[in-house]
């Protein structure tokens, strides 16, 4: 594995700087890159994640990559299909494309993992950038999602992040604003400030 250097100001980035280790102040929880797509020529994007005691996310799937867990320090509780396992440090899961999955710490104590992506999606990377820069930013609610629809229609649709149930039926209103964020130039608009 490729070694980086990541920021520890905790503060997300600046203009200057990569940002190898961002932070979300709602969730309280660090993301640092180790490896990403284009570091890799497409094969994995490998992310740690330090989440915070009961932190964790929603239930969702990928279409076309496969997210594997492996615990490094503490606790993840992780969901897949209907079968939840408690993972310790050095132990591993992982979802497949179109498998319904989450991850949460349900310890009082921080949890490191890392995040492995096969292949490796750009787009996951710059959603997660994003992600946390509008949280810095006071732009998200206090489940961490974008207050602007076009925001959340572009994290949707970027991550490729698939939702079940009644948010299911919400996907072609995020394709549609999506394409109209895209347009009206928010994509990269948001992409040119947190994605670095």
């Amino acid at each position: 594995m490729t070694t980086h250097t990541a920021s520890t100001s905790g503060q997300g980035h600046t203009a200057n700087s990569t940002p190898r280790r961002i932070y979300n102040p709602v969730q309280k929880d660090y993301a640092t890159f180790l490896e990403t797509s284009a570091e890799t020529n497409g094969q994995r994007t490998l992310i740690e994640i330090e989440l915070a005691p009961g932190g964790g996310n929603r239930t969702h799937y990928h279409l076309s990559f496969a997210e594997r867990f492996e615990v490094l320090e503490g606790e993840l509780q992780v969901l897949l299909g209907k079968a939840t396992q408690l993972l310790t440090p050095g132990q591993t899961a992982t979802a497949p494309p179109n498998t319904l999955h989450c991850f949460s710490n349900p310890t009082n104590q921080t949890t490191r993992f890392l995040v492995e992506l096969r292949p490796g999606h750009t787009g996951f990377e710059q959603a997660l950038q994003i992600a946390y820069g509008l949280a810095a930013d006071g732009k998200t609610n206090r489940e961490s999602l974008p207050t602007n629809p076009y925001h959340m229609a572009i994290l949707f649709t970027t991550s490729e992040g698939m939702v079940p149930g009644v948010f299911a039926l919400l996907t072609p209103v995020f394709r549609f604003l999506a394409a109209r964020a895209r347009k009206l130039g928010i994509e990269q608009e948001l992409i040119r400030k947190y994605c670095r």
